[in-house]
């Protein structure tokens, strides 16, 4: 595994940055004196929603893609190749919460906030090709 050691970094800081989001997240709403749960308006100009959903969407893009790059390292994917997928997608999730939580036009839908998340996605895509095809052949 210690080939893998760039890649278990990787990882753990998916999950680390996503634990910390709630953190934000609960600690936000409980300032605010918000309820947990939905954050209403669920408006991209309100602070404490865009706060909300960039955890929320931390959350459910973790498992797609930590799931298939623990199994690339159990079938035996390049540990090259699994660290550069895996810090890209660090990456591409960093400026997408920057971006976020910036809030403005490239935060909307169908903006820079989304071709990074697309581009995350088509990431997490390549690597269950790339782990696919490593356990089959």
């Amino acid at each position: 595994m210690e080939a893998y050691t760039l890649s278990i970094i990787g990882v753990l800081a998916l999950c680390l940055l996503s634990i910390l989001l709630a953190i934000y997240s609960g600690s936000s709403k409980g300032r605010a004196g918000a309820l947990s749960g939905p954050v209403l308006p669920a408006d991209d100009g309100n602070l404490l929603y865009r706060i909300d959903r960039v955890h929320m969407n931390s959350v459910e893009a973790l498992a797609p893609f930590v799931v298939p790059a623990v199994l690339a390292m159990i079938v035996g994917v390049g540990p090259t190749t699994l660290a550069a997928l895996v810090w890209g997608y660090v990456v591409i999730r960093l400026i997408h919460l920057v971006i976020y939580l910036r809030g403005g036009n490239a935060a909307k839908g169908g903006s820079v906030r989304t071709i990074l998340y697309v581009s995350g996605a088509l990431v997490t895509v390549i690597l269950i090709v790339v782990t696919g095809g490593v356990a089959v052949y």
